[in-house]
């Protein structure tokens, strides 16, 4: 059994560590705040990663270090760096591998067809170049790294566009009003769906330094936003879109420079994660159930 260390405490380390320590792993989930329930083998710490020496005391013994930590969606040119610092700086201290969860900002807008974790990193936002600078720092590091990537998430506790701006409509019965092209096809990744990628990743024996793709669904937004009324027992909602100007009216100023995403097609090819790690996406029905349920109360 081995030895691992969570940092963030959202959907996806509190998944990480419950199939870890399910698995018999000594695990480590630490947060600026963290207050979970007992699991098996799993302990809890707060600390603060961006203090690098006194992160590396909690990572002492560590095998893997699991960066999960996210800072907020306003403030990710100021606070993501030192947090990926200290815990790059802590991995190297100890000699810990490092898996670092990330996301596809760093693509940028411009490719087209299935997006491949082999393809080189081009952002076109200020999300996508902070995404890119922290793959690079871990890259840089004397211990093997590897970058998860994922898509807009789903899941019981995710925080993403679909929860934050149809879901509320959505519980409510009211017309829902999202951004880009409805009819796009979009990656969507299931939050366990990651955590089992991150995990799978940990064991991997073939060369690090690399990035795995999280298997994920290829709907349109407007698939599923009706899948999800039929789920809640509602008649399909009238259906809208925000333009620009009206995200930055009504103070959605983050969403504009990511809008791309949304704006045509979004897929994903993670054939690798699938013959390499032997991870699979849930389907898509599961997906919106766990995202979904908890809500519903």
């Amino acid at each position: 059994m081995s030895t691992y260390v969570v940092v963030g405490a959202g959907p996806v380390g509190v998944e990480t560590a419950r199939l870890l320590g399910d698995a018999g792993h000594d695990v480590t989930i630490t947060s600026r705040s963290v207050n979970l329930e007992d699991q098996t083998n799993v302990r809890t710490v707060r600390a603060d990663a961006s203090d690098a020496e006194a992160f590396t005391q909690v990572c002492k013994g560590a095998d893997a270090i699991f960066m999960c930590a996210m800072a907020a969606y306003d403030r990710w040119p100021t606070d993501f760096f030192p947090i990926m610092d200290g815990v790059t700086r802590a991995a190297e201290n100890v000699g810990a591998k490092l898996i670092v969860l990330g996301n596809l900002y760093g693509y940028g807008s411009n490719p087209e067809g299935l997006l491949r974790p082999d393809q080189p990193l081009d952002p076109s936002s200020r999300k996508g170049t902070v995404r890119t600078i922290m793959w690079q720092r871990a890259l840089r590091a004397s211990v093997p790294a590897i970058e998860v990537r994922a898509s807009d998430y789903l899941g019981k506790g995710a925080v993403t566009y679909f929860s934050l701006l149809a879901l509320p409509s959505l519980l409510a019965s009211k017309p829902v009003t999202f951004l880009g092209d409805l009819d796009a096809k979009h990656a969507w990744s299931f939050t366990k769906d990651v955590a089992r990628t991150l995990v799978a990743a940990a064991e991997y024996r073939g060369a690090w330094d690399r990035a795995f793709h999280v298997p994920s669904h290829h709907i349109s937004p407007r698939e599923l936003i009706l899948r999800s009324a039929a789920f809640l027992g509602q008649e399909p909602p009238a259906l809208g879109t925000y333009s620009h100007a009206q995200m930055e009216e009504f103070g959605m100023h983050e969403l504009v420079e990511m809008s791309y995403l949304f704006e045509r097609a979004l897929l994903l090819d993670a054939s690798d994660t699938e013959s390499l790690l032997g991870v699979k996406a849930k389907e898509i029905d599961v997906m919106i159930a766990d995202t979904i349920g908890e809500r519903q109360r």
